[in-house]
């Protein structure tokens, strides 16, 4: 089959000439002309975690690719020759430098878009064009509205616009026919609740940190043992303090001290202070281990649906079990004024018994349950409910 050369700082890269993806990041400033020789196959171009700033103007000879990854670079506008692309359906361009997006960049066929942690301020009225686009993330920039011919954008789905600069929310977003996963905290136009904080605080010098459980986007969660009146396991989360593909941390951290309790939410013991480095964190109820996650997050082909392993079955009972759980967090919610914006399996976890917890406020958003939009916003998670209805059918 044969294998091509090319050399970065010394270094030898190798690759086959008939490969349908290629990954590399180690510091490239330029652009590897040799990766033309996959012209012909490429499918699949993740060049992340380099130092690049600009793509060949010819680039759009790769007429089988479908995924362009160019996160954490150096550029300051989305490529124009993006837009020639005859076959991209997905771009990520997330914490670069990029100022502008012109109306040339997107592709017409375009389904994801990444271009979270950036500098944008305006989107291009010709993303009202790509009428295919089903998930957007486009939180941390400095958008302050959005354009109309979005409302053409009728397929999109799952929409990240927190952190930016919105001064209104535009009714024909949130009347999108699709929009389902929706997150839009930390904008001037988002909703600040007035609510009384009698939260417990917890100092970190009471807590004896163990291993790590998990990780999200905005942070690590571990166990831990709480060195009180008398010792308990406990969980705790600590906030990472960097913009998320959800949004700040400090929103997220606002949602899990106003949810409350409800059998259905992990609960929150108390929020850390005192912490060594300064971080923030919540201490939470420690989840048994014979709780599991009841779905994995989405994959490239499904783009805004989870992924369920081969083989897992759940009986009739734990079925409703579940989703009678799910159901009555996510009512619980709404009636604090939560937008839960993230409904999915892969933020469940259940027991034998169907028992469930739901979790993960990183992309929830306080609303105004008075407000005209209440009724619809409370609709977009409703909708994500139905999905989750139909993928345990």
């Amino acid at each position: 089959m044969g294998s091509i050369l090319f050399y970065n700082q010394d270094m030898k890269i190798e690759f086959s000439k008939k490969s349908t993806s290629f990954k590399y990041a180690g510091n490239l400033t330029e652009f590897p002309r040799e990766l033309f020789e996959l012209e012909d196959t490429l499918e699949l171009l993740d060049l992340s975690n380099n130092q690049l700033s600009e793509l060949p103007s010819d680039f759009d000879r790769f007429k089988k690719l479908k995924i362009a990854f160019f996160s954490d670079n150096l550029f300051t506008e989305l490529p124009e020759v993006l837009g020639k692309c005859p076959n991209l359906t997905m771009i990520g361009f997330k914490s670069n430098l990029i100022q502008n997006v012109s109306e040339q960049s997107l592709p017409k066929q375009l389904q994801w878009l990444i271009l979270t942690n950036n500098k944008i301020q305006l989107l291009p009225n010709s993303i009202g064009n790509c009428e295919k686009l089903q998930k957007v993330a486009l939180a941390g920039n400095k958008i302050k509205e959005l354009p109309n011919s979005m409302a053409n954008c009728k397929n999109l789905e799952l929409l990240r616009i927190s952190a930016n600069e919105l001064k209104e929310l535009p009714l024909w977003l949130i009347e999108l026919p699709r929009l389902t996963w929706f997150a839009f905290s930390g904008n001037p136009c988002t909703y600040k609740p007035d609510f009384s904080n009698e939260i417990e605080v917890i100092d970190w010098a009471k807590i004896e940190q163990k291993e790590i459980l998990g990780q999200g986007a905005s942070g690590i969660i571990s166990k831990a043992i709480l060195k009180d009146e008398i010792e308990e396991e406990v969980a705790i989360k600590i906030f990472k303090g960097e913009v998320t593909s959800d949004g700040y941390p400090e929103d997220e951290l606002a949602t899990c001290l106003a949810v409350g309790r409800h059998p259905n939410l992990v609960s929150l013991k108390g929020k850390i202070v005192n912490h060594s480095e300064g971080k923030e964190g919540i201490v939470l109820e420690l989840i048994p281990p014979t709780y599991k996650v009841l779905g994995n997050p989405p994959s490239f082909e499904s783009c805004t649906r989870d992924v369920f392993p081969e083989g897992i079955t759940l009986t009739q009972l734990q079925k409703e079990r579940i989703l009678s759980g799910v159901k009555s967090a996510m009512d619980h919610l709404h009636s604090k004024g939560i937008l839960h914006g993230d409904l999915y399996a892969h933020n469940t976890l259940f027991n034998e018994e169907g028992h469930a917890f739901f979790g993960d406020f990183g992309a929830a958003t306080f609303f105004d349950i008075h407000h005209p939009t209440a009724e619809l916003l409370k609709a977009l998670d409703y909708r994500a409910y139905q999905c989750l209805v139909e993928d345990l059918d």
